[in-house]
């Protein structure tokens, strides 16, 4: 079992920035593929950002590309997501999620077997 908590979700003002961190516990040893994903209220979830578990491949969603960043310290059994140049539109309950299923990043949530509880990020106009 892997157990994730997200933190570092809040507040900002359109154009600000946040730094979401995900901690890992439990069985991190196999540091998994890593993603990010969102879902705003009457919207379904989607991914934001997936990363490899070596950390050098990453893929982003259409809308954040070029303002968002994903990344993994291993050695720390956490991930990132850097969010710049935030938008009203980014407002959303974040998500951070593990997949046990290989090496590569993946893209889809079912391929996601550990999540965690979720940080609520809410970026005002």
């Amino acid at each position: 079992q892997v157990q994730l908590v997200e933190s570092g979700g809040g507040l900002v003002q359109a154009g600000g920035s946040l730094r979401l961190s995900c901690a890992a516990s439990g069985r991190t040893n196999n540091n998994y593929p890593m993603g990010w994903f969102r879902q705003a209220p009457g919207k379904e979830r989607e991914l934001v950002a997936a990363i490899s578990r070596s950390g050098g491949s990453t893929t982003y969603a259409d809308s954040v590309k070029g303002r968002f960043t994903i990344s993994r310290d291993n050695a720390k059994d956490t991930v990132y997501l850097q969010m710049n140049s935030l938008k009203p539109e980014d407002t959303a309950v974040y998500y951070c999620a593990a997949s046990s299923r290989g090496t590569l990043v993946q893209t889809t949530p079912r391929r996601y077997d550990y999540w965690g509880q979720g940080t609520q990020v809410t970026v005002s106009s």
